[in-house]
This record gives structure tokens, C-alpha cells and sequence, in this order.
């Protein structure tokens, strides 16, 4: 029966109760106007059933915070109260002292619930409000010590002791009905990733280079006055002289050249897509049984 803080189990509780909160509510002893504490948190089950409330006792016992089980409160909305039903000093300085830090197990509720076993008959007469959700109440009689029962730890449920842990609500009794509804949220993950990168391919690349080079060429020639006489002194035997001609020639000069070829550009488009679900979901209708009685049903 693991207990939980009423914020560690819902923390919109108090839109539950129309925003009103019962921690920090002063907790008084029964039937009078002095105030032995103040409520500071509230267990609950796992069911989110109020099982006991925690009340700092500064006004009795200084700096010791005890549980007080939720059958044995009263709670007075009008008043801004908590009644604590048959609690008395003697009996607080006997409730081990309740420690945030530690674990409320069977043994340590064990000890709680003894005090309280053994307190005299309480008195429930009174109408209890309703702070716990969804209770349906039914009349319980509370017992004393002599009437006390044994319970063991593997089959101790809390609705064999509804002097301590019932809601008593005799006059008003007041039912919320659930239901569940769907809650579409969006919930943006990767789903992968697009590489756009570049390589280096090579291959061989073939030019045509038209070139020119230079030839000498050497023509023999026979005068038309071939064998004529020259005059004395007109021929001139040289040895030795030469005629000198510079050849050229074209060699292809070949380079590499950086060229932009084409721009590519990488951007993202978002496509709109609609995605259906469903589910099962819960809700409660109100059961009537009153076979020949007459039942006046309202809304407001």
C-alpha cells in the first residue's frame, strides 16, 4: 500500500477542488476553538484516496509533525478548519513523529493507527465534507480498544478500518464523475539525415593543337645566261662563305584550367501531413437505484 504526496501524485490537485486547498488549513481540537496544529501535506493512496493528513503540532508539541487519518477529521470549508475527532495531548505525544525523508511502510503506519486503536469511540455524527476523491460513504461505527481486530501485513487493507479511514459524509454526499479525453500533442524527432557532399572523378581529356615548324629548302637554279663570260675581275672566289637562315617551329603548350561548372543548392520544404488516431477512453454515468422512491434530478 504505497502512500504518495497529494503534489508528487497530482500536481493540478487543486483544480480538483475548485482551487481550494486544505494544506495550510489550522487543525483544531474537536468541539473547541484551540488550534493544535497545522495541516502541512496530505497521503494519499494509490488510487488518489485521501488517507491521512500530516499535521505539524507546533501549537502542542513544538517542531514534531504526526498523521492523522482521514476518518478521524473533519473538515469545516466555511470555517477555514480542520477538526481533528478524539485527538487529546496524550495522544499526540504518543504518535511517532512523522519524518518527510522517510518511508511510510506497514510497521511505521502499524504504530500510527495503535494510538488511534486505542483512543475512546468517536463521535461521527457530524457531516465530514468531502476532500477525497470520489467517495462513496456508508455508515460505519467506530469501535474502542476492546473491540479491536488482529490484521497481518499481507492482507491489511484500509476499508477494514472505516473508523479511520472512511469519509463520513451523512447529509450531503457528492460523487465526481470522470472521464477521460485525448490529448493530441507534436513531438518533433529525426527521423534521418541527407548528405550532400562532393567528390573528385578523373578522366583523361583529349585537345587538338594545330602547329607549324620551319624546313629550309635548297633550290638549284640555272641562270638564263648560263655560260656567259664574265668580265675579269667580276668573279670573286671566296671559301669559306655561308648563308645563314633561322628556323622555327610551334610546340603545343598545354596548362589546366579551374572553371566554375555548376551551382547546387540545398534548402528543406516542409509538407503538411494529417495523422489520425484513436483510442479507447474511459468516462463515468451516474447509477440511480431507488426502486419506488422518488428521485428529483437536476443539472445546474
Amino acid at each position: 500500500m504505497a502512500l504518495y504526496k497529494l503534489t508528487d501524485f497530482d500536481p493540478d490537485y487543486k483544480d480538483s477542488f475548485e482551487g481550494n486547498d486544505i494544506k495550510g488549513m489550522g487543525v483544531y481540537a474537536q468541539g473547541s476553538d484551540e488550534k493544535i496544529g497545522t495541516v502541512s501535506d496530505v497521503l494519499v493512496d494509490e488510487n488518489g484516496r485521501f488517507r491521512y493528513m500530516v499535521v505539524d503540532m507546533g501549537f502542542w508539541i513544538f517542531g514534531k509533525k504526526v498523521l492523522l487519518p482521514v476518518g478521524r477529521s473533519r473538515v469545516d470549508r466555511a470555517a477555514d478548519r480542520v477538526y481533528a475527532i478524539g485527538m487529546t495531548r496524550e495522544q499526540a505525544d504518543n504518535l511517532p513523529e512523522y519524518d518527510e525523508l522517510q518511508t511510510v511502510d506497514y510497521d511505521y503506519e502499524e504504530r500510527v493507527r495503535g494510538v488511534y486503536r486505542t483512543s475512546p469511540a468517536v463521535d461521527r455524527s457530524a457531516p465530514l465534507e468531502a476532500s477525497a476523491p470520489l467517495e462513496s460513504p456508508t455508515a460505519s461505527t467506530a469501535y474502542t480498544s476492546a473491540a479491536t481486530p488482529t490484521y497481518e501485513r499481507d492482507s491489511y487493507t484500509y476499508e477494514r478500518e472505516p473508523s479511520l479511514f472512511e469519509m463520513n459524509e451523512q447529509n450531503h454526499q457528492t460523487l465526481r464523475l470522470y472521464e477521460e479525453r485525448l490529448i493530441a500533442n507534436k513531438q518533433r524527432r529525426k527521423v534521418g539525415e541527407v548528405a550532400v557532399g562532393k567528390r573528385v572523378e578523373t578522366e583523361t581529356a583529349r585537345v587538338a593543337v594545330p602547329v607549324e615548324k620551319e624546313r629550309v629548302v635548297v633550290e638549284r637554279v640555272t641562270p638564263q645566261d648560263a655560260g656567259r663570260a664574265v668580265a675579269p675581275g667580276e668573279a670573286n672566289f671566296r671559301e669559306g662563305e655561308v648563308a645563314r637562315v633561322d628556323i622555327y617551329e610551334e610546340t603545343p603548350d598545354i596548362r589546366k584550367e579551374a572553371v566554375v561548372r555548376e551551382e547546387v543548392r540545398v534548402r528543406k520544404e516542409v509538407e503538411q501531413d494529417t495523422v489520425e488516431a484513436q483510442e479507447t477512453v474511459r468516462r463515468e454515468e451516474l447509477d440511480i437505484n431507488a426502486p419506488n422512491l422518488p428521485i428529483d434530478e437536476r443539472d445546474r
